[in-house]
């Protein structure tokens, strides 16, 4: 079992890599410029060896994509290929967003993100790709273009949700985070399943698409969605909940593997 995690920034990897791995990584440099991989090769109670690789790809769903799509490319032609693409890091949740943020969550509304939770997503949604039009915003897919949503396997997000108490919701993936609450407010009537935000997921899972490997994504809130105030921001607390999610699922991602049928599980 290999897995590919992808991460935008330095410290995201080394919070990963901190969760997974008891021991230095193995550093290997990929054949694109400034491409380190982190590989970790942790003992999964069961199934079989489990290989993973932490890459920081960069800022925005383009640097995430060909980050992603380089990584994936050099396994396959090392016939070594990855098993699963996983966006992860930190990210802005939707707080308190929700008609009522006391009522019972249900399968439209996800349960508010609070600073330090983690949320995986069980959709992965460019947010902003597509055209501004007298009636508002028009996604590519209504311009008869490309797709804006890829689904992460549904067991897997259900296990890992499980283990971690985390929201389970669509996580948005946006080139420009969002800065007041009227955008916050937009993004929620577009997307009422929306539980998070960030920049990397949808370049991720892009690229894992192309080259039929499943994607996943788990975000740790460090801010809310809305007006940034950075001194409420919580990145410290972000990145150790992410390191602890990291130790706690990493035994999942080794023993999800292909089922007799061929079908993921």
């Amino acid at each position: 079992m290999r897995v590919l995690i992808v991460t935008a920034v330095p410290a995201e990897r080394d919070a990963v890599v901190r969760g997974i791995g008891a021991t230095a990584p193995e550093v290997a440099e990929l054949p694109v410029p400034g491409g380190m991989i982190h590989r970790l090769s942790p003992v999964p109670p069961a199934g079989p060896p489990l290989t993973v690789d932490v890459l920081a790809a960069g800022v925005g769903p383009a640097a995430a994509a060909a980050g992603t799509a380089a990584a994936l490319t050099a396994a396959a032609v090392a016939r070594t290929p990855y098993n699963l693409a996983v966006s992860a890091g930190i990210g802005g949740g939707f707080t308190t967003a929700r008609p009522s943020a006391t009522a019972r969550p249900t399968a439209e509304r996800p349960a508010p993100a609070r600073l330090g939770s983690i949320v995986v997503a069980d959709a992965i949604v460019a947010a902003d790709l597509g055209a501004e039009t007298p009636d508002g915003f028009t996604a590519v897919t209504d311009l008869g273009f490309g797709t804006v949503e890829h689904l992460p396997p549904a067991p897997l997000v259900a296990a890992v949700a499980e283990a971690t108490d985390a929201v389970r919701g669509t996580v948005l993936t946006v080139s420009t985070v969002t800065g007041s609450a009227e955008r916050a407010a937009e993004l929620l009537r577009r997307h009422p399943r929306a539980a998070a935000e960030a920049m990397e997921g949808f370049g991720v899972a892009e690229a894992a698409a192309a080259q039929s490997v499943p994607a996943l994504e788990v975000r740790a809130i460090s801010n809310a969605v809305g007006p940034r105030d950075r001194a409420a921001w919580r990145i410290g607390e972000a990145l150790e909940a992410l390191t602890s999610t990291f130790g706690t699922i990493a035994p999942l991602l080794g023993t999800w593997t292909l089922d007799p049928e061929g079908t993921r599980q």
